[in-house]
C-alpha cells in the first residue's frame, strides 16, 4: 500500500460560505508538506475531510488509494490527526494519557509498553511521566498530544497548527520530532502560521479562500515572484512606510518586523524613488531575495 494523499477538485461549503473551493493537492508517500494560509483559508476543513470527520460536497480525497468519504474506518487504522485544540485529560498523568489512547486505538497489550517507552524517549517526556498533564508547559502538552497521536504508529499524520502559542525552544524540539518521523517514512501534512516552520517541509502549499495558489519546494518559492524586492532599514519604520505607501511608486509596501519590503518591476527605478521620497542618510536600502511571506502576500493579492 502506498501511503500518499490525492485531493482533486475538493469542495465544501457551510451555508453560503465556501470553505474549500476546487482544491487540488498531492502529497507523496514519506514527504512532509506544509499548508500555509490565513484564517478561513480552508486548511482545517480540508484536514477534517481527509480524516473522515466531514463529508465533502464535491471532488475526491484518496488516502493510500482509499476514499476518505466511503472508507473512513479503513483509513483511521493508519492515520493520526492532531487538531488545533487536542484534548488531553488534565487529571491524568503523562503515562496515563498514553495508556488511555493506547486502549482507544486498541494497541495490543504486548506492544503497548514498548511503544510507550519509545514515545516517552522520543518526546523527552520520560522524566515527567508521572506528572499530570495540566501541570505541563505548553510545549510539553503539545509533545504529549503528538505522542498520543502516534501511539498506534500511523503511516500518515495530519497536524493542524500544532505549535501555535508554543515557545521557540519547544517549537524547535517539536519539529525535530517531525523530521525524525519523516525520515522513518511517515507521510505528514501540517498546517502552520510560521514561515520558518514551513521552510522545513519538503514542499509548501499556499492556500487562500479554499483554493490552491501554488505548491513547490521551499528553495523554489522565491522564483514564483516575478518582481524586484527592496528592503528598507530605518529608525521610524511606521512613518517611513506611510510615506512610501502614499507615493504610489511601488506595487507593494509591507512592514516585516522592523524592516520595510518594497515590490516593483524595476530595481533601479525603485531605488531612485526611495531616494526622492526619503531624507538622505535616514535609511538604508538594498535588494534582497524574496522570502516565503513575500511570495504569499503577492500571490494572495493576485
Amino acid at each position: 500500500m502506498k501511503f500518499d494523499i490525492i485531493i482533486e477538485n475538493l469542495e465544501k461549503s457551510y451555508g453560503t460560505v465556501k470553505a474549500v473551493d476546487g482544491l487540488n493537492l498531492h502529497v507523496d508517500q514519506g514527504k512532509m508538506v506544509g499548508l500555509i494560509g490565513p484564517d478561513g483559508a480552508g486548511k482545517t476543513t480540508t484536514m477534517r475531510i481527509l480524516c473522515g470527520l466531514l463529508a465533502a460536497d464535491a471532488g475526491s480525497c484518496k488516502i493510500a488509494g482509499l476514499d476518505a468519504n466511503k472508507e473512513t474506518h479503513k483509513i483511521r487504522a493508519f492515520i493520526g490527526y492532531m487538531p488545533q485544540r487536542f484534548s488531553l485529560y488534565p487529571d491524568l498523568t503523562v503515562a496515563e494519557n498514553l495508556k488511555f489512547f493506547a486502549d482507544l486505538f486498541q494497541v495490543p497489550k504486548d506492544e503497548r509498553e514498548k511503544r510507550m517507552q519509545r514515545l516517552l524517549h522520543f518526546s523527552k517526556l520520560g522524566p515527567f511521566k508521572n506528572r499530570q498533564s495540566q501541570a505541563l508547559s505548553g510545549g510539553m502538552k503539545q509533545k504529549l498530544a503528538l505522542s498520543c497521536t502516534l501511539i498506534h504508529t500511523p503511516k500518515l499524520l495530519f497536524l493542524d497548527e500544532p505549535t501555535t502559542g508554543v515557545d521557540p525552544v519547544s517549537r524547535k524540539e517539536f519539529w525535530e520530532i517531525l523530521k525524525d518521523l519523516k525520515n522513518e517514512g511517515v507521510t505528514i501534512l501540517v498546517s502552520t502560521p510560521y514561515m520558518d516552520e514551513a521552510a522545513k517541509c519538503d514542499e509548501i502549499a499556499f492556500v487562500h479562500k479554499g483554493k490552491m495558489l501554488a505548491k513547490d519546494k521551499p528553495e523554489n518559492i522565491p522564483d514564483l515572484l516575478d518582481k524586484s524586492l527592496l528592503e528598507i532599514e530605518c529608525q521610524d519604520f511606521v512613518t517611513t512606510s506611510r510615506k512610501l505607501s502614499s507615493s504610489d511608486k511601488f506595487d507593494s509596501v509591507q512592514v516585516f518586523g522592523d524592516r520595510i519590503h518594497l515590490l516593483g518591476n524595476d530595481k533601479s527605478e525603485m531605488l531612485h524613488s526611495v531616494k526622492d521620497i526619503l531624507e538622505q542618510g535616514s535609511y538604508t536600502a538594498k535588494p534582497i531575495k524574496p522570502g516565503i511571506e513575500d511570495v504569499f502576500v503577492e500571490l494572495m493579492k493576485k
